[in-house]
């Protein structure tokens, strides 16, 4: 395991990497770090993967971005290419969750020829009637502490919300607690670029396999929206996983890097079928 600070995008960013082989790259959701990967990287690592754990700017051990906290999806999404480049992956994987997987998304639309393939969890590259009950205004409005005095709760109590029916009672808790750490600045700017992007009449354009995978218990994200963005990438494969909700990499524990090296397996079969 090879843990680095990098000058990505004009910020000292925490990089963690593990194993050797086929690069993918991970991408976590709003507010959080690479920290949600640690039950997976070393096992992905041991399936003969390259596995790239990044901190986004503002996250984790990363330090802030130039311009402060990022509200505009887009802006990760050119940070990972320059990462990507950075690192010189070849073809890699990449492989997000909620904003992650929509920075997955946007990086399948910008430079889909240049990767193996794309898993996108929790996520379609739109807004949706979930997400449409966050507005810029609302979230704004929750920056200021006296109007959300109790936001460590809300965070930890809106997490246990959208963890799925069958994940145990002690691994939920430890998800909620583990989320609980958010510095509320960022995770709020992270929630308004998710409400704000959109790169689904893009899709069409997507130039490698994509997976696109929902928790049948998110309630964040309608599954029948992913269906329809899995529907516009051609040839996508779409999942939905019973009794899962917005974070299958944390909520299926050990059963999660066996599973996800099955979807790239796939992904890899389809892109060796194009060549």
């Amino acid at each position: 395991m090879k843990a680095n600070y990098l000058d990505v995008g004009g910020t000292r960013s925490f990089v963690l990497e593990e194993g050797h082989g086929q690069p993918v790259l991970c991408l976590h959701t709003a507010g959080q770090s690479g920290v949600q990967w640690r039950d997976v990287q070393s096992e992905l690592a041991a399936l003969g993967y390259r596995v790239i754990v990044p901190d986004l700017p503002g996250h984790g051990r990363s330090e802030p971005a130039p311009a402060g906290p990022v509200r505009d999806l887009a802006v990760y999404a050119a940070w990972c290419e320059e990462l990507i480049d950075r690192l010189e992956l070849e073809r890699p994987f990449v492989v997000g969750c909620s904003i992650g997987g929509a920075i997955t998304l946007q990086l399948a639309v910008r430079r889909g020829d240049r990767l193996a393939g794309a898993v996108a969890m929790a996520a379609h590259g739109g807004t949706d009637a979930g997400a449409q009950k966050l507005t810029v205004r609302g979230l704004e409005r929750e920056l200021v502490d006296s109007a959300a005095p109790s936001r460590s709760d809300r965070t930890y109590f809106g997490t246990l919300a959208v963890v799925g029916s069958r994940v145990p009672a002690d691994r939920a808790e430890l998800i909620a607690r583990m989320h609980r750490r958010e510095d509320p600045e960022i995770s709020n700017s992270d929630l308004i670029g998710w409400v704000t992007h959109d790169v689904r009449s893009q899709l069409p354009t997507v130039a490698c396999p994509v997976h696109l995978v929902v928790g049948a218990d998110d309630l964040w994200l309608d599954p029948a929206d992913v269906r329809v963005a899995a529907d516009l990438v051609p040839g996508a494969r779409y999942t939905l996983l019973d009794g899962i909700g917005h974070y299958p990499m944390e909520e299926l524990g050990d059963a999660f890097a066996p599973t996800l090296h099955g979807w790239l397996t796939g992904l890899g079969d389809r892109t060796e079928a194009r060549a």
